[in-house]
């Protein structure tokens, strides 16, 4: 069996917030981390290699990461950042107004999809210019509705981001989009208990037709897809990141067996679920 690597959990933060402004120094350099919380990595500068589950990306000037909580991310040892590090939860967004939260669906719902985004000159410069205002309004002495303050420059950075990622904006309206966005809130939270398209479409009150149709309006991808990638993504977590065998996997993501998993895994990724996780022990990871 392959032994777990060591995890750290990403440490809590007052008030479920923090930015910090990044001078070559990364936070928990060389380890494995679990993301407790949402985070955009604004990288100015930067060299090296950045991790998120089981992709890996060199780091660039003028490029933006994005990762949602639940994700495992690890810099290697090289690696050098100048920028600036946001972190929130949900309970910090709610403070933000309701009018943003499409464009929090459209980036964080599916980090996976948006995890690097490469801004034009004008588009970094104006995120520079926003993360410059957000931490120096952390840094003052606190006041009242400072909160509310910080998350409404979050709110604009949200808008800002996923109009760098090219979705219309009169799209968010939308009642199909609404639907979608409520879809991606239920997977994350239920994906490891219903499995099929039909499950969602009762919860939503809708056909499965409709859900699989507004779905591919909204994200390229059917409703089944957009299911069958939250769980390869956890499963691929967890072959890769802890020492349960692949029965206890296939049990946590709620198989029947172990051969139903490993079927549904090789089915989804071209690789069966013991050698996905060989890789992993064979090529080795540098921490």
């Amino acid at each position: 069996m392959k032994p777990a690597l060591n995890i750290v959990n990403e440490s809590l933060i007052n008030q479920s917030f923090a930015i910090k402004q990044m001078a070559g120094n990364i936070p928990y350099l060389g380890n494995f981390i679990r993301l407790h919380y949402h985070g955009i990595l604004v990288v100015e500068e930067g060299k090296g290699i950045l991790t998120v589950d089981d992709r890996s990306f060199d780091m660039k000037e003028n490029t933006i990461f994005l990762w949602s909580k639940g994700q495992v991310y690890h810099f290697g040892k090289q690696a050098a950042v100048n920028g600036f590090w946001i972190s929130f939860g949900d309970c910090f967004w709610e403070k933000a107004p309701s009018s943003a939260s499409n464009c929090k669906a459209v980036l964080f719902n599916n980090a996976a999809a948006n995890q690097r985004l490469e801004p034009n000159q004008s588009e970094m410069a104006e995120f520079r210019s926003l993360c410059n205002s957000l931490l120096a309004e952390s840094e003052k002495e606190q006041y009242t509705n400072q909160i509310d303050v910080m998350a409404a420059y979050l709110k604009i950075m949200m808008i800002k981001l996923a109009n760098i990622k090219l979705v219309e904006e009169e799209a968010f309206d939308s009642q199909d989009y609404i639907i979608y966005r409520r879809f991606m809130e239920l997977l994350s939270e239920q994906f490891r208990h219903f499995h099929a398209v039909s499950d969602y479409a009762e919860m939503l009150n809708i056909t499965p037709r409709r859900l699989s149709e507004l779905c591919k309006r909204c994200s390229n991808a059917s409703a089944k897809e957009i299911i069958n990638g939250q769980i390869i993504a956890e499963a691929k977590r967890l072959l890769q990141f802890s020492s349960c065998s692949v029965k206890d996997i296939a049990y946590q993501l709620n198989f029947h067996t172990s051969e139903q998993f490993s079927h549904f895994f090789k089915k989804n990724t071209e690789i069966a679920p013991v050698n996905y996780r060989g890789h992993f022990i064979n090529i080795g990871i540098e921490i």
